[in-house]
């Protein structure tokens, strides 16, 4: 090789190495803003999280923060809770339960076995027998039967020892409102239709889950636990890594390495705000402006979600085509619609910049 020829493979080597620096550099510098609002609100987030991105078929950020406090370490030693997180570790991720538990039920759609609009009372007699048998499979799914649940019924449907003494004891509810006319968040219309595909199948919920969602998406580290009753508005336990994999398949219209898992037409009727116009009933703090599809919320345009009481959020901006999940572990609520917002719009800004 001639000296020239040396000088030249030379200067091309210190150009790519150059720009190897450069291009970490300004990755580093894209995420500043988001890695900054993480450590400035890890002890609201209870003191561990994780939060992972998705975009262009790749993972484009990881972060993992452990920093729990003394009384929370305390706490987790006196019971064997290893508390330290990765995107790696299962823990419970409440109502975002929701989303997966809709998505199963869907599947039953696309094969023709529901239809969104036939009422309860046709795979539930005990709905009709007490006066609900009307409610619809989308009122179930949109938190729209009528009835009311909160956090007491969900630890007592835990110690029932059958879904359908559970869903005798839900049918036995006074209605606080029309079916179909108002929104009362709850776990009500899940754990209807997780009865009804029950019913239809003859496997139990968590087998459902688990042949259709959990293990097409290679979703290892999920399940919706041991109890005899599964609670499919927020019994799972999931880990950031599994839950990417859901939220890949959701952004590419159902599919996921080539598994047609939901049909395109079921990802986007889940993503419609079913609850615009309609009464209030109740809805968490912080969250009356947003819209409700199936499973999940319409966070603002083009963003869609399904957070979970201890902290953890996954969403999916369809304008901007990313996927991202933050995995947390605590009961702070104050202030954390807001703070949701914040971050999202902090790694909407950051994955605008990728390919700037």
């Amino acid at each position: 090789m001639s000296l020239q020829n040396r000088s030249n493979c030379l200067l091309y080597s210190l150009f790519f190495i150059f720009l190897l620096f450069f291009q970490q550099a300004k990755s580093q510098d894209i995420w500043e803003k988001t890695n900054q609002w993480l450590e400035n609100n890890i002890t609201q987030l209870g003191g561990n999280a994780v939060l992972l991105v998705y975009k262009n078929d790749k993972q484009v950020y990881l972060n993992t923060i452990n920093n729990p406090g003394h009384l929370k370490q305390q706490f987790a030693k006196r019971r064997g809770i290893n508390i330290s997180l990765d995107e790696n570790t299962p823990t419970l991720i409440a109502s975002c339960s929701k989303w997966l538990s809709a998505a199963l039920i869907m599947t039953f759609v696309d094969e023709g076995k529901l239809r969104i609009t036939d009422s309860i009372g046709k795979f539930l007699p005990i709905f009709t027998r007490y006066g609900k048998g009307a409610i619809t499979i989308g009122d179930c799914l949109s938190h729209l039967t009528g009835t009311e649940s909160n956090r007491e019924d969900n630890r007592l449907y835990m110690q029932m020892s059958s879904m359908d003494k559970v869903i005798e004891y839900i049918a036995k509810k006074p209605l606080i409102n029309t079916p179909g006319t108002a929104f009362s968040y709850g776990s009500d219309g899940l754990q209807i239709t997780a009865s009804i595909i029950e019913k239809i199948s003859g496997k139990s919920f968590k087998s459902l889950f688990k042949e259709r969602i959990a293990q097409p998406l290679d979703m290892k580290n999920t399940n919706f636990g041991n109890q005899e009753v599964a609670l499919p508005a927020g019994g799972a336990h999931s880990s950031a890594l599994d839950y990417m994999n859901f939220l890949q398949m959701i952004l590419h219209h159902g599919s996921f390495h080539g598994k047609q898992i939901l049909s395109p037409q079921s990802v986007k009727e889940m993503q419609i705000n079913r609850i615009a116009n309609k009464e209030i009933s109740y809805s968490p703090a912080q969250s009356s402006d947003w819209g409700y599809g199936y499973g999940e919320w319409t966070l603002k345009k083009d963003v869609v979600s399904s957070p979970g009481m201890f902290g953890s959020i996954p969403w999916i901006d369809n304008k901007n085509q990313y996927a991202a999940v933050l995995i947390t572990l605590n009961l702070r609520t104050k202030d954390r619609q807001d703070r949701y917002l914040e971050l999202i719009q902090l790694v909407e800004d950051a994955v605008k910049q990728l390919h700037e």
